[in-house]
């Protein structure tokens, strides 16, 4: 079983993306951040059972080496040290080898043994792999292949110990970053191109607390926050206007947060804000409700949809003659839907939307157990230009997200610490803001 960490992506020319191992070799070694490209774990199987775990990387270079002065992807001259193979086989407990011996390696004993790849995580690796399996044998080993990644993928629905750790600390990391937006929002709405701003801050935070970011945050204010994956951040943020902050801490472990707060730019909701946000957390409050084991992972969305079908239908915005139980029909409804396109919830670990090659038999369909850890994160968007809300709805978007662990009996909220309701989320607001120097307090806050 051939599992590579992957490696670098040209961003333009000769500059890379900063590299971040494949899920699944991060889960398998522990390599996080962002160790080891090229890097290959190999589980050779032995002939009394069981697997050796074989890590095939570049190591570290002879300062007498061209490597050493004139490559500027892998020399240390140019980007620092690697780990040396003794390095990591302290570190991790396992064989390690110079990855110049990795093909030799999964070729010889080909005849004896099957081999499988993770298809996705490397093309050099799986075109290695193309070009020395038997032909004949190609279509059953793609297949095998797409069962190792499935495998590889699903594995880490349900999280240990030691990975809900990881997860408490990702999340009391984005607190940490949302706290940090808040007290500097006077400073995003003067500055001009204020989900600029809100982002840079996230991001220096997450960078100082984690890895870094777990994806492209969402800082989207006004009518920006009805597009459901605003990730331009290119708006000003106006006294008045909500705003939508999704956003998350990774970790150097990889395992991330995904968290949501609507936040009132100027401290307080208006009453038609109100409204609408305490109708998202009344879905939110149903959809958390929904979640024990024994539950499916689609009665969580069931729950919270059909509040918020509640309240499209008391608002008067559904077809004339359409009730909540029509609007919900699946086959003939879902006229609600205008307004919350989306599910409410998934999987979330070392990829924000984790378990993603799980079946829906697996996913959607599945019993919830203790040890998951997913989102829950109805919303409402009304866009500017929708004429078939109230003109005082327009242009407004809100969401509503935390991370929640399934329990025995129930779950616990990991991003509890992190005001929901909207009365919480102004004193949140007012509480840190009185903690800033008199001079921040400009704009009229």
């Amino acid at each position: 079983m051939v599992i590579p960490a992957g490696g670098h992506r040209v961003r333009s020319n000769d500059m890379d993306y900063v590299f971040r191992p494949h899920s699944a070799f991060a889960h398998l070694t522990g390599l996080g951040g962002d160790r080891e490209p090229d890097a290959v774990l190999v589980l050779e199987p032995r002939d009394q059972g069981g697997h050796e775990a074989v890590l095939y990387f570049r190591p570290l270079a002879d300062r007498d080496t061209d490597e050493f002065f004139a490559d500027t992807r892998y020399g240390e001259f140019w980007v620092g040290a690697s780990p040396t193979i003794e390095d990591i086989e302290s570190e991790l407990g396992l064989t390690a080898r110079h990855i110049d011996g990795f093909a030799d390696a999964v070729a010889k004993d080909l005849g004896r043994v099957t081999l499988r790849v993770v298809p996705d995580a490397d093309p050099d690796v799986t075109a290695l792999a193309t070009r020395i399996r038997p032909a004949a044998h190609e279509v059953l080993a793609l297949e095998l292949d797409e069962e190792l990644s499935h495998f590889l993928s699903t594995m880490r629905m349900i999280k240990d110990d030691w990975e809900i750790e990881q997860m408490r600390q990702a999340v009391a990391a984005t607190q940490h970053g949302f706290e940090a937006v808040i007290a500097d929002l006077p400073e995003a709405v003067a500055r001009g191109r204020g989900e600029r701003w809100v982002e840079g801050v996230f991001g220096l935070h997450a960078r100082h607390q984690g890895n870094g970011i777990g994806y492209d945050s969402i800082c989207a204010a006004g009518d920006h926050a009805t597009t459901m994956h605003w990730i331009k951040n290119t708006g000003d943020l106006r006294l008045g206007d909500l705003l939508l902050l999704d956003a998350g801490v990774e970790l150097d472990s990889l395992f991330t947060a995904d968290i949501t707060r609507t936040l009132p730019i100027n401290g307080e909701f208006t009453d038609t804000q109100r409204e609408i946000y305490d109708a998202v957390y009344a879905a939110q409050e149903a959809g958390l409700a929904a979640v024990k084991p024994g539950n499916r992972f689609s009665d969580i969305h069931a729950a919270a949809i059909r509040v918020i079908a509640e309240h499209l239908y008391g608002w008067g915005l559904l077809p004339d003659g359409i009730d909540v139980e029509a609007t919900l029909d699946r086959n003939h409804g879902q006229y609600h839907r205008r307004w919350m396109v989306t599910g409410t919830s998934h999987h979330l670990g070392i990829d924000v939307h984790d378990c993603a090659l799980a079946t829906r038999g697996e996913y959607m369909d599945a019993e919830l157990r203790p040890g998951m850890i997913l989102t829950v994160e109805p919303g409402l968007y009304f866009k500017a230009d929708d004429l078939k809300v109230p003109e005082r709805f327009r242009g407004i978007g809100v969401r509503i997200e935390d991370d929640v662990l399934v329990t025995s009996d129930g779950y616990e909220n990991l991003s509890a610490a992190m005001p929901r309701t909207a009365a919480d989320v102004e004193m949140w607001i007012r509480d840190i803001w009185s903690r800033q120097s008199p001079s921040r307090h400009t704009l009229g806050y």
